[in-house]
C-alpha cells in the first residue's frame, strides 16, 4: 500500500498556530492527534504519514479547512535494484 507524507500550513501567528492544532486534535483522527508540528521553529507546518490506496484518499483526511494548503507526497524506500531501475525523470 502506498505511503504518503501529508504536509499542511497554516499562518505563522499564535492565533492561526493554536487554532489549526486544536482543529488536527478535535477530528479524532489517531494521524491528525499525532502530527508533527514545526511552529516552535518558526515552520508553520503540520506533518503525518499515512498508508493509504491512493493521494485523493490521504487529501480526504485533512480537515476540509486546510486541505487548499496540503501537499501529499507519495514516498518510497529505495533498495539498490530499485534505485537502478527508477526513473527520475518525470517531473
Amino acid at each position: 500500500m502506498p505511503k504518503y507524507l501529508i504536509e499542511v500550513k497554516h499562518d505563522a501567528t499564535k492565533a492561526a498556530c493554536d487554532e489549526a492544532i486544536k482543529v488536527f486534535l478535535d477530528t479524532g483522527s489517531h494521524f491528525l492527534a499525532n502530527a508533527d508540528w514545526g511552529c516552535i521553529d518558526d515552520e508553520h507546518k503540520a506533518w503525518f504519514f499515512l498508508e493509504i490506496d491512493n493521494k485523493d484518499m490521504a487529501l480526504s483526511i485533512v480537515p476540509p479547512t486546510f486541505r487548499k494548503q496540503a501537499r501529499v507526497i507519495e514516498l518510497t524506500r529505495f533498495g539498490r535494484e530499485a534505485l537502478e531501475q527508477a526513473d527520475f525523470s518525470h517531473n
